[in-house]
């Protein structure tokens, strides 16, 4: 690492940092990477392009632990400073001219390039991904972690001949060179650097057209083949109708979608390119209960609401996240249906009346809120508003404010002005409400929703029939129930009081009702009477990995003289992606002594198996815990657990430290423990050594 000797007047001026790089524009980068998996690093080299706006005595990029080989200013070695989080050059540079810069580096980063199933015996199962939302992208590209800095970017990325790789922009070329390929990606538009990404693995792709010519590249690894088509269900509509409810055209040109493992969100809006959770890609029995719609249009409404126009900063994170989960909702309306997308709004309001009624209510304009808020409070905020200014305003408010801050960035005021002069009404009253009040109006909404959804009102007038007389609600709901129309009523009617119902009146729904309804009946039911014992079995025929799983084990517990009927009937079906239904199949199987007796090796190896890092933490966390509950954890299972608390998915890291912890409460576990030592690599050691208290 190379250091200035100026390095007393670097620290002063980066306490004016704002103020010098605002002096500066970069205009332009090409990216050349080359990543190296298995030493989890990455060499590059970015050259940027900036115009000086004001005469400045220094440069600086973000760079997270970067080391820096050479810095070149219009093609000339200079001296440079790197302190770990930047980079900079102290030189004059006066107001009008153009310069370049280049930066050769190495990147060996801990966080925001994952480097996956490279040290596994599996083949072809590798993967690299990129996750830098926030200001994460400078810990492998010297870049900006200001989102207000856009630049356009344009990639070139070196790896293996047989995998693919892609990345923002439109893939312009590829050149073979001694068993690599160099992909080149050009955009044309500028973007922040976290919005800057790239995955690589073993994938193949389907390319549609939306019905304005924009390509759309479907990804997915050849084991998935049959389940592209569910999982990508609907994405032409989706688009076409985003282009048509936002009015303003795809500002970019192409889209890309690609699925990954254990990614760490559901997905990411990178610019024309999203990355998403493997666990959404699905058959056509999973779509059913659990399918990558909303996170589909979620994602694409991002483009325009977070990557063409972008928040200056997190107090206006409304402007992303509030604003992409509103039209996945409007997107999901015109698919599924009014129903749908009303009950799915009194769903989130419900979860926000609770969370506000818990003292933790939070204001849209707070930086520090949580998702619960930006996301379904920030959709609210726009389904009020649209209400109030009406849809022909609102969608002319929206095309203005799009249109004039294109590729620029905004704030909440900005977009309040624009729709304030396109409805021609002052919306003081309506900010204070829905911005900037923490509590959640639900005595509004509910109002709203009534009016909107007869199914709705409907709800809310049996809710206040039956009170809290809960045994009178199945002589209320008999009355009503032949002219009830709506399955998510029927649905939600069914989890609030079905397991009030008598047997006879349990017994017809299961012979008459339809799929969600029925499984409504499976969630609810504490114990299944044996006079319905065989109506509760069909259950087990259902298209639904939900409705299976429950009604497997209430089955399972309540007649275990017929548990070997239910697992032969029930053997080879996976489930979801994280194989739930074969995960409970399993621990089932294990622990009825009668079932199979022979065939229990193979179980238990099976069901340890899913522990291992070649499966997707959902999985290894769903075996974690059935293995917890049997008390099977084998040295194998035991050592995955240990290398699971290092995980880079923080939820998962902490189940399976939990876990851990629960473990070692059991007699002899500590010496299990320490002879998996020589198993184990450095940080799982460490972390084995402070969890054991040495």
């Amino acid at each position: 690492m190379k250091r200035s000797p100026f390095l007393v007047f670097f620290l002063l001026a980066q306490l004016l940092s704002a103020q010098v790089q605002d002096k500066v524009d970069f205009i332009h980068a090409e990216v050349f990477i080359e990543p190296i998996p298995q030493e989890k690093k990455i060499n590059g080299t970015v050259t940027y392009t900036f115009e000086v706006l004001k005469d400045v005595d220094s440069i600086f990029l973000d760079a997270q632990d970067i080391d820096f080989s050479s810095v070149l200013l219009d093609k000339k070695s200079v001296p440079f400073t790197s302190t770990g989080r930047t980079v900079s050059i102290l030189e004059k540079f006066k107001m009008g001219k153009t310069h370049s810069i280049e930066l050769r580096y190495t990147a060996h980063p801990t966080q925001t390039v994952y480097f996956l199933g490279w040290d596994d015996a599996i083949e072809g199962d590798g993967q690299i991904w990129t996750q830098g939302q926030g200001k994460y992208t400078s810990h492998w590209l010297p870049s900006f972690d200001d989102m207000k800095e856009k630049v356009e970017f344009d990639l070139s990325i070196v790896f293996k001949d047989e995998y693919t790789v892609v990345s923002n922009g439109e893939l312009i070329g590829r050149e073979k060179m001694n068993g690599e390929t160099k992909w080149n990606f050009n955009m044309q538009k500028p973007m922040s650097s976290y919005l800057v990404a790239f995955a690589i693995g073993n994938f193949k792709k389907e390319t549609i057209h939306s019905t304005t010519d924009v390509p759309i590249e479907l990804y997915y690894e050849p084991k998935d083949s049959l389940k592209a088509e569910p999982t990508y269900r609907y994405t032409q509509h989706i688009f076409d109708f985003l282009e048509k409810e936002i009015g303003v055209p795809y500002p970019w040109r192409n889209y890309k979608q690609i699925p990954v493992q254990d990614f760490l969100y559901a997905g990411m809006e990178n610019t024309g390119a999203t990355i998403f959770s493997n666990t959404l890609v699905v058959d056509s029995t999973a779509f059913k209960d659990k399918n990558y719609v909303n996170v589909n249009a979620h994602e694409l409404a991002h483009q325009w609401f977070g990557n063409l126009v972008t928040e200056q900063s997190g107090s206006h994170h409304w402007l992303h996240e509030g604003f992409a989960t509103f039209y996945a909702y409007l997107a999901e309306k015109d698919i599924f249906g009014d129903e749908y997308y009303y009950w799915h709004l009194l769903e989130t309001a419900q979860a926000l009346t609770n969370f506000s009624g818990e003292g933790n209510g939070e204001a849209l304009t707070n930086s520090s809120a949580g998702s619960l808020t930006f996301y379904e409070k920030g959709a609210w905020a726009l389904v009020m508003l649209k209400e109030r200014v009406g849809d022909a305003n609102f969608k002319q408010g929206i095309k203005n404010y799009l249109d004039k801050y294109a590729y620029k960035n905004v704030t909440i005021p900005d977009f309040m002005w624009e729709m304030e002069k396109a409805s021609g009404m002052k919306l003081s009253d309506f900010e204070e409400t829905w911005l900037q009040e923490s509590e959640f109006s639900f005595e509004e909404v509910k109002s709203f929703l009534m009016a909107k959804s007869p199914s709705i009102k409907t709800y809310f007038e049996l809710q206040d029939q039956i009170g809290k007389d809960l045994e009178s609600a199945e002589t209320i709901l008999q009355e009503k129930w032949n002219t009830l129309q709506s399955e998510q009523l029927k649905h939600h009617l069914i989890l609030d009081y079905g397991n009030k119902f008598s047997i006879s009146t349990v017994s017809k729904l299961l012979r008459t009702e339809n799929l969600k309804v029925r499984q409504a009946l499976a969630l609810s039911m504490d114990k299944i009477p044996q006079e319905i014992q065989m109506n509760f079995e069909s259950l087990l025929e259902d298209e639904s990995y939900v409705t299976l799983e429950s009604a497997l084990y209430k089955l399972w517990t309540d007649f275990p003289e017929n548990r070997g009927k239910y697992l032969g009937k029930t053997d080879g079906i996976m489930g979801f992606s994280n194989k739930n239904i074969r995960l409970l199949w399993l621990t089932l199987a294990l622990v009825t002594p009668e079932f199979n007796p022979d065939l229990k090796p193979n179980y238990f190896e099976e069901l340890s198996n899913y522990t291992s890092s070649e499966f997707h933490f959902e999985v290894r966390l769903l075996a974690f815990q059935y293995l917890k509950t049997i008390g099977g954890f084998n040295d194998a299972s035991l050592k995955n657990l240990v290398e699971a608390c290092s995980h880079h998915v923080w939820h998962f890291k902490k189940s399976s430290r939990q876990i851990l912890k629960e473990f070692l409460k059991s007699e002899g576990s500590t010496a299990r423990l320490k002879a998996l030592y020589p198993l184990l690599n450095q940080e799982e050691q460490q972390y084995l050594d402070k969890t054991l208290g040495k």
